[in-house]
């Protein structure tokens, strides 16, 4: 039996076959490749955002029969989500919806928000925190669009908006988005620089009273990890953006930017912590605390917006790292912030 027909003959052969998927995220191959992903952007570019979008329909196809992983990963989402049979069609739907938010990065990039009809929720929360002018840590996820955050470039040009991403895990999209828009450089803190790069990295932005963004959903290996209760079942998240919250001494709020279909995304800014502080002698009770209440919030809006989860891997794989020690976490102990 081919690939395809393995697929379409239902739930059953998906449920067998789960635990074949990679032991973890970082094990998958960055989607699409190089020529792809420029092909869409030129594409999107000259013909425009309306006939690209027709081209998401084949990729949807192709990624729903040729990347099983990713497709059992997207079937356990949507059963730990409802407890529903799931159908190739929802598994394809949120496929679309990933692909989508790819290619609309294209455009926010190269052209601003034109175009797309973006509303905001808890944006003055988040203007209160930045007119304190200490740093604020927007802590997202693997949900939706993080570029809808170029909204705020309009409404507070004054505050620097720093991203802290591995720019190796996807080169060609990297590379893509740095043609697109070359000041992107500027504003990425790229965590293969190195512990010590990257706390100073940290430390300046606060200075400045910048935006520095993590997405609080991922872990990497050998990276201290904490379970909390996520759909369902204990997942691993990784503790770092609260030790480093903690040793800043910024304010941590959530940012998501959920996509609605078409044109349309909600961004969504909540204070999940005025001022995180992990004290010594009850330091993890406190920081699983922390960690289950980012996924609680993560889970209410997902079951708002089902379609906007893009970790198409097992999320709830076990972890062996819960006692290991972020490096950043651990420079910044040793360094001074102000």
């Amino acid at each position: 039996m081919s690939e395809a027909e393995a697929a379409m003959a239902g739930e059953d052969n998906e449920t067998s076959s789960a635990g074949r998927a990679d032991a973890h995220w970082l094990d998958r191959p960055e989607a699409g490749g190089w020529f792809a992903i420029w092909l869409i952007r030129f594409v999107g570019l000259h013909f425009g955002r309306g006939f690209a979008r027709l081209f998401l329909y084949p990729i949807t196809l192709y990624f729903y029969f040729r990347r099983g992983p990713e497709r059992r990963a997207a079937r356990d989402y949507f059963r730990r989500l409802d407890g529903r049979r799931v159908s190739g069609w929802r598994v394809m739907r949120l496929i679309h919806a990933f692909a989508s938010t790819i290619l609309d990065r294209v455009f926010l990039l190269a052209r601003g928000i034109d175009g797309f009809r973006v509303t905001t929720r808890g944006v003055e929360e988040l203007h209160r925190h930045l007119d304190r002018g200490h740093g604020v840590l927007l802590l997202g996820a693997h949900v939706g669009s993080f570029e809808v955050l170029r909204v705020l470039a309009t409404r507070r040009p004054d505050c620097k908006l720093k991203l802290v991403m591995d720019k190796s895990k996807t080169p060609a999209l990297t590379q893509l988005l740095e043609a697109l828009a070359p000041e992107l450089s500027d504003s990425i803190i790229d965590t293969a620089r190195g512990g010590m790069d990257i706390v100073l990295a940290l430390s300046e932005a606060v200075r400045e009273g910048a935006m520095v963004t993590l997405l609080g959903d991922r872990g990497r290996p050998h990276e201290l990890m904490r379970e909390a209760p996520f759909l369902g079942a204990d997942a691993p998240f990784p503790a770092a953006p609260w030790l480093i919250a903690s040793l800043l001494k910024v304010p941590v709020v959530l940012c998501l930017g959920l996509y609605r279909g078409g044109d349309r995304y909600d961004l969504v800014f909540e204070t999940l912590s005025e001022r995180p502080e992990l004290p010594r002698t009850d330091r993890m009770r406190v920081l699983d605390a922390h960690i289950r209440h980012y996924a609680a919030r993560l889970e209410h809006h997902l079951r708002a917006a089902p379609y906007n989860w893009f970790n198409f891997y097992d999320f709830w794989q076990p972890q062996s790292a819960t006692d290991a020690q972020p490096a950043v976490a651990g420079d910044l102990r040793h360094a001074r912030v102000s």
